[in-house]
């Protein structure tokens, strides 16, 4: 395609795994989770949203709830080094295998 303007892009995700060392839980509806990957999106302004998912800590599969990630310098710095590697990624890609 020649013009750029007639793919609409809709979404841009990817999923990222969160250091043991930056792990954290979390409680949602008496049960607790720890979090151990990210999801995170870039929004067509530019910016970045990420929301945090994982297992219950007492084991078993638990259900697929998201959770806030913390304002926390160092998982800003992961979602952003994620995001710049993905961005690598997607611009090195050799089409359709």
């Amino acid at each position: 395609m020649s013009d750029e303007a007639a793919v609409e892009v809709t979404a841009l995700a990817i999923n990222v795994t969160v250091p043991e060392a930056l792990r954290w839980t979390d409680t949602r509806r008496g049960q607790e989770f720890t979090l151990t990957s990210l999801n995170v999106r870039l929004l067509p302004d530019g910016r970045l949203a990420a929301k945090a998912y994982g297992r219950p800590t007492g084991g078993g599969r638990g259900t697929y709830v998201s959770f806030a990630v913390p304002d926390r310098p160092e998982l800003r710095a992961l979602v952003a080094a994620a995001a710049d590697r993905a961005g690598a990624l997607w611009a090195a890609h050799r089409g359709l295998g």
